[in-house]
C-alpha cells in the first residue's frame, strides 16, 4: 500500500497593528489556536509553517515568501483590526498565485463569515473551531477531492456561487486535542520569551455574554452552544505545562491567558493543589470579580500568582449593568479588592473609555472607582465597536458610528457628548488621574469631598486644556514604550530585574 501524500498547510499570521506595521525591530506573539490547528494538521500527515508577520510586507516580499514555503493551501488568521491588511495580501495571491486556494478563519471570519467571502482572492471561510474543518479538507485535497460539504467551511466556488454549510459542533472535551505545537514559533525570541514568560490557555469560552465582546456572538454559531466553556482537565494542565517547561528551560513565569481563571470553582481548587506541587512556578492570571472569594485568592497566593487582571469596564453601576451585562456592585468590587492586598498580589484592572452613550463625566466615576480600590495598575481601553456585538449595535443605533471614520482610528465612535479629544484625554491621562483621586480619598473625609469636588469641576471645565494635555502624555507614553521594548530586547535580564524590582516596591507600599 502506497504511502498517502502530505500536503503543506501556510498559515498567515499578520502580528502586527496600523501603527506600527512599518516598524521591523518587534518581537512576536505567541496563538494558541494556530498552535493547535498545526498540531492537529501534522497529527493527520500534513506538514504546517508559519509567515509570522511582524510588518506590513511589500508585495515581492510577500509574493517571494509564500513561494517558499511551496504551500498546498494558504490560511489567514483574522482579527477585526487586521482585516484591511489581509484584504491587500489576499489581493496579490490572487493576481500572482491563483491556484492555490486561500482560507481566512479567526476571530473575524466566526463574526461576519459572509462579509470575509467577499475579499477578493479568499476561497474558503472557516467559521468556528478550524482544527477537524482544516484537517478534513486538507485530506480531500490530497484525494484529488476538494470537498465542498465539510461542516463550518463556506466556498466561493468556481462558477460563482458561494456554498454555506453548517457549522460544525464545538470540541466539547478539550482532552481530545493534542497539545498545542510549540515548534510552530520561534518560540525562544517571541515577546513573551523573553521575559522569560510563557502565555498558555487551559481553556476555551467564557460564561458570560458581555456586550463589548464577541464571546456571545461566538458561542451562538455552534449547535451543541451549552458546552461553550470548556477547560482541558486539571491533570492535562498540568502535562502541556510539564511539557512546555521541559522544552523551553528558560521559562521562569507562566502567563495564562484564560478569560476567566476561577470560571469553574470545582476545577480551580483541584488544579491548584497540582500546580503547586509539579510546577510551582510564579504566574499571573484573568479573574472575574462575581465568582471570586477570599479562599480562591489565598490560594492564587500559595500557589505563586504574583499578579491579576480583572475587568472593572466601568464605574458606574447603573450604566455597567443597562449598556456591559455587568451585574456587580461597586461595594462587593471595594470589598474584594482588599484582598489583593490582605495576600499581597498585584492588582491591574481593565477598564473602556468612550462606550455608547458615556460622558466624560462617567469616565470619572471609572477613575473614582480604581482609585477606590487601591488597585496597582491599571488599563484604559478606548472602546472598539466589534461587528455582530451587542454595544455595536447598540452604537449603530445610537448614530454614534460615522462610515467616514477609518478603521484604525484609535477612536470610533462620534459623540456629540463626548469627543474624541476628551476620549483620548481620559485615555492618556487615566494612570495619573486615579494616583490623584487616590491622594484625595487618604485625606481626612471632609477634606477629601471638597477637594474631589474641585479637581471634577477642574477636568470636565469648558477651558481645561484637554486636547493639549492628551497630545504631552501620549508623547510620553509613545517614548516610554518605545524604551521598554528596546530594553527587552537588547538586555531581557536587565529588564526582569527591574520588573521584579518594581513588584518588590508595590507590595511594600
Amino acid at each position: 500500500m502506497s504511502e498517502k501524500k502530505q500536503l503543506r498547510l501556510l498559515l498567515i499570521y499578520p502580528d502586527f497593528l496600523e501603527e506600527d506595521k512599518y516598524s521591523k525591530n518587534k518581537l512576536g506573539n505567541y496563538s494558541e489556536g494556530l498552535a493547535s490547528i498545526s498540531a492537529v494538521v501534522k497529527g493527520g500527515g500534513h506538514d504546517v509553517k508559519l509567515y509570522h508577520e511582524l510588518y506590513m510586507p511589500e508585495k515581492q516580499e510577500f509574493l517571494d515568501k509564500v513561494k517558499s514555503f511551496e504551500p498546498d493551501l494558504i490560511g489567514f488568521t483574522a482579527r477585526t483590526t487586521a482585516i484591511p491588511f489581509i484584504t491587500e495580501m489576499a489581493g496579490w495571491l490572487d493576481d500572482n498565485l491563483p491556484d492555490i486556494p486561500v482560507m481566512i478563519g479567526g476571530y473575524h471570519a466566526i463574526l461576519v463569515p459572509d462579509e470575509c467571502a467577499k475579499i477578493r482572492g479568499i476561497d474558503i471561510v472557516c467559521e468556528g473551531e478550524g482544527e477537524y474543518p482544516i484537517l478534513e479538507l486538507m485530506d480531500s485535497m490530497r484525494d484529488s477531492e476538494m470537498r465542498t460539504d465539510i461542516l463550518s467551511l463556506h466556498y466561493n466556488l468556481p462558477d460563482g456561487t458561494y456554498k454555506k454549510n453548517p457549522v460544525r459542533p464545538l470540541i466539547e472535551d478539550l482532552d481530545e486535542l493534542p497539545f498545542p505545537d510549540f515548534d510552530l514559533f520561534d518560540y525562544p525570541n517571541l515577546d513573551r520569551s523573553k521575559n522569560f514568560t510563557a502565555m498558555v490557555m487551559l481553556s476555551r469560552g467564557c460564561l458570560f455574554s458581555c456586550t463589548y465582546c464577541g464571546n456571545s456572538q461566538f458561542r451562538n454559531i455552534y449547535p451543541n452552544k451549552k458546552k461553550y466553556c470548556r477547560f482541558r482537565s486539571p491533570q492535562k494542565s498540568i502535562e502541556l505545562l510539564e511539557l512546555l517547561i521541559k522544552k523551553y528551560p528558560f521559562i521562569k513565569f507562566i502567563e495564562f491567558r484564560d478569560a476567566i481563571f476561577n470560571m469553574y470553582k470545582e476545577w480551580f481548587y483541584e488544579f491548584m493543589p497540582m500546580y503547586i506541587e509539579r510546577i510551582n512556578l510564579p504566574f499571573n492570571c484573568n479573574l472575574r470579580f462575581d465568582v471570586l472569594d477570599e479562599e480562591m485568592v489565598k490560594m492564587l497566593k500559595e500557589g505563586g500568582c504574583y499578579m491579576i487582571d480583572i475587568g472593572l469596564e466601568n464605574g458606574n453601576e447603573e450604566f455597567r449593568r443597562k449598556y456591559l451585562h455587568r451585574n456587580m456592585k461597586n461595594d462587593m468590587l471595594i470589598q474584594q479588592a482588599k484582598w489583593f492586598r490582605k495576600y499581597k498580589i498585584t492588582a491591574l484592572t481593565y477598564n473602556i473609555v468612550g462606550l455608547p452613550y458615556e460622558t466624560i463625566e462617567l469616565s470619572l466615576e471609572t477613575i473614582k472607582l480604581n482609585a477606590k480600590l487601591d488597585v496597582d495598575k491599571v488599563i484604559p481601553n478606548i472602546f472598539y465597536p466589534y461587528p455582530m456585538t451587542i454595544l455595536e449595535k447598540t452604537a449603530r443605533d445610537g448614530g454614534f458610528i460615522d462610515p467616514s471614520v477609518d478603521p484604525n482610528d484609535p477612536v470610533q465612535l462620534r459623540m456629540p457628548q463626548y469627543p474624541k479629544y476628551d476620549i483620548l484625554f481620559i485615555a492618556y491621562n487615566f494612570n495619573k488621574l486615579v494616583k490623584k483621586y487616590k491622594a484625595i480619598y487618604a485625606l481626612p473625609e471632609e477634606e477629601a469631598k471638597k477637594k474631589e469636588a474641585k479637581l471634577d469641576k477642574k477636568i470636565t471645565g469648558k477651558h481645561y486644556p484637554r486636547k493639549f494635555l492628551y497630545k504631552t502624555a501620549k508623547a510620553k507614553e509613545d517614548a516610554f514604550i518605545k524604551a521598554k521594548k528596546i530594553l527587552k530586547k537588547v538586555s531581557p535580564k536587565l529588564f526582569i530585574f527591574l520588573k521584579n524590582k518594581t513588584m518588590k516596591e508595590v507590595k511594600q507600599q
